[in-house]
């Protein structure tokens, strides 16, 4: 089916919503996932996963924070971008469906900070910020275990913010999360040419684990 984007006004300006629907016969839940910090929605897991998913009975939905769509080059501050998600989600959730909120890196860390008041059916965290690279100290881990809803994270296995070995263990609880960890994959997911798998192959790990998990969530 062809995407289609729609602009959305919140209180730090106007962002933007590029949705690729699931078959209308097929559609289950809504995926929504906001961009890092580094980048926008042309990020090749958002891609990979929006190309993906339709055919799994899952409308992706990828969201352009404001600072993004006003072509700035430094992201807002965590607040903003809060304030920013929370205003697009009676828009996320238009469609009539279940929404898994979700983002890689600062997208991620806003999806696991609002899934609980938002009432999100889970949470997708790629390539999760543990913590800035180089200081561990500086851990993230509460965002994450905080979020209050079912989780998974995808991780790059050489991401400087954060191996998947650095990970809490997942454990117990009502709300566990679980990870799937992309041998040799770097913040980005992408891998080093001799790597003993392709860039689709990482891909495919993504995508394959998403649809898997998304599939098992009771919506």
């Amino acid at each position: 089916m062809s995407t289609r984007t729609e602009s959305a006004p919140t209180p730090a300006g106007e962002a933007r919503i590029t949705w690729h629907p699931a078959p209308a016969r097929k559609a289950r839940l809504v995926l929504a996932l906001g961009h890092g910090a580094g980048g926008g929605i042309e990020a090749r897991d958002l891609q990979a996963l929006a190309a993906a998913l339709p055919a799994h009975g899952v409308t992706v939905a990828l969201v352009e924070q404001p600072w993004r769509v006003a072509g700035k080059k430094v992201a807002a501050a965590p607040k903003v971008l809060d304030e920013g998600w929370r205003a697009l989600w009676p828009a996320l959730a238009a469609p009539g469906r279940p929404v898994v909120a979700g983002g890689r890196s600062a997208g991620a860390r806003v999806a696991c900070r609002t899934a609980a008041e938002l009432g999100a059916a889970g949470v997708l965290a790629l390539a999760f910020p543990l913590h800035p690279p180089g200081r561990p100290e500086k851990s993230r881990a509460d965002e994450l275990l905080g979020a209050g809803r079912p989780t998974l994270v995808v991780q790059g296995g050489r991401d400087p913010f954060g191996r998947p070995a650095e990970f809490p263990a997942p454990g117990g609880g009502e709300d566990p999360y679980e990870l799937v960890e992309v041998a040799f994959g770097d913040h980005g997911f992408a891998v080093p040419k001799k790597a003993d798998l392709t860039q689709e192959e990482a891909l495919a790990v993504i995508t394959g684990a998403v649809a898997g998990w998304l599939g098992r969530l009771p919506v």
